[in-house]
């Protein structure tokens, strides 16, 4: 059976082709002559209680100079794909919440979307750590001020950062005393309005801020330490971080052991778990990265075993 996969996500003109983890799906796809239709959040629209797009028609190559073509250019409802994969970067805005209001209605008419539009609504990618006290440093969600100062007296070494940011945006590092921490934390909650996350430094990132990828609630076997360039706090690969494969720890293994089964439950199948040292810092859930970077460095091809996951299940959903 050819499973029709369409996919939401960003312009094709915006993709790095050495480094985008849509495109090695996207790859895979092609391989298993799967058809693949191509959407941007601009191409959805609801009408007489069904969600449609302008869908593109794509052809595939592992060819730096031509890696696509678009081989038609069709309005169609949604309801005639098979499976949607949601890979829509953030930011996460209204526009993005509305996305997922019209993806349900997909998943209303039999469309099995990945990753779940409710659950992507609910977990909040910095927020959702907290489900997970045992697994995470100290830390403090909070738009008062107050709180903030007495967090950093008592942590002594802070970092803190919005709950709506990506790639390392807006992260500002904080040891007490420090004579800069009013302006920062005014800065990250506009002024007492906006809450923002306060957790304890960790020294590890010198050693990497760890991506883990989860597929099904299960993690790869190795994870993407992302290492900060020198005198750089971020090790985000957008920040210059550089990316090194390693086994995961007995520790890293006994978090995913923690969170795999929540994730498996919201229908949350295809996630980046960001570590640092012994301590879960972030739940990535929109639209996790370095499967191009893990892949390249360990031989393993991570888009055919998520595939894998989506045959199989879809296989049997469809019975």
């Amino acid at each position: 059976m050819t499973i029709k996969l369409g996919v939401l996500m960003d312009s094709l003109e915006t993709i790095h082709y050495e480094k985008d983890s849509t495109l090695a799906m996207l790859w895979e796809a092609a391989r298993r002559k799967w058809e693949i239709f191509y959407f941007e959040q601009k191409d959805l629209f609801f009408q007489d209680n069904d969600v449609f797009a302008r869908v593109k028609i794509l052809n595939v190559f592992e060819n730096p100079a031509r890696w696509y073509e678009i081989v038609d250019t069709r309005c169609i409802p949604l309801s005639e794909l098979n499976v949607i994969l949601m890979r829509k970067d953030p930011p996460f805005n209204l526009e993005y919440i509305y996305t997922t209001y019209l993806l349900e209605h997909a998943e209303r008419k039999g469309v099995w979307v990945i990753n779940k539009p409710h659950s992507l609504r609910d977990a909040n990618e910095k927020f959702f750590t907290t489900w997970f006290p045992e697994c995470c440093p100290p830390t403090l969600v909070s738009r008062d001020i107050s709180l903030m100062k007495t967090f950093l007296e008592e942590q002594k070494d802070i970092v803190c950062k919005p709950l709506d940011g990506m790639g390392g945006a807006g992260i500002f590092k904080l040891r007490f005393p420090d004579e800069n921490a009013s302006v920062i934390f005014e800065t990250l909650t506009e002024r007492g309005t906006k809450m923002a996350m306060a957790q304890r430094y960790l020294p590890e990132i010198k050693q990497g801020d760890k991506r883990i990828l989860m597929i099904d609630g299960e993690p790869v076997d190795h994870a993407l330490a992302r290492i900060p360039q020198s005198g750089e706090l971020r090790g985000n690969l957008v920040a210059g971080g550089k990316g090194i494969a390693q086994p995961l720890s007995e520790r890293d293994r006994w978090i995913c052991q923690q969170v795999g089964p929540v994730l498996r439950e919201k229908g949350l199948y295809f996630v980046g778990l960001d570590v640092i040292g012994d301590y879960l810092t972030e739940i990535n859930v929109t639209s996790p990265t370095c499967i191009r970077e893990l892949d390249r460095q360990t031989g393993s091809n991570i888009s055919a075993r998520f595939l894998d996951f989506v045959e199989s299940k879809f296989l049997n959903r469809s019975k």
